[in-house]
């Protein structure tokens, strides 16, 4: 197994920190809008310890809410540099809360 380059690994940070906080929220509702996916159905877990090849698998029917956490809550702890690590922290923040707030607000309690 080769190391990555400092310079893929900041790449690659970048990527991921794309699809995280604010801006990242924001992308997940527009893609699965687009796709026409459930914003969320309490009936339709996230699926665990999923393979690449089940993640990518369009099999069974998904929820937006469920992709934060099949894969969104997940980057956070896969950033390769400081500077990736400290943006991640604040972002992956964000989206607790934002997910614990939607789920407030879906069952009536907010």
């Amino acid at each position: 197994v080769v190391e990555p380059t400092l310079e893929f690994a900041i790449v690659q940070d970048a990527d991921r920190l794309d699809a995280i906080g604010a801006i990242g929220i924001a992308r997940c509702f527009t893609y699965g809008g687009s796709k026409k996916n459930t914003l969320h159905d309490p009936k339709i877990l996230p699926r665990d310890n999923l393979s690449k090849e089940k993640y990518m698998s369009k099999d069974e029917k998904q929820t937006s809410i469920n992709h934060f956490h099949e894969k969104l809550f997940k980057l956070k702890d896969m950033m390769k540099t400081e500077a990736g690590k400290k943006r991640a922290e604040k972002r992956h923040k964000f989206m607790e809360d934002f997910v614990a707030e939607f789920y407030e607000e879906w069952s009536g309690r907010a």
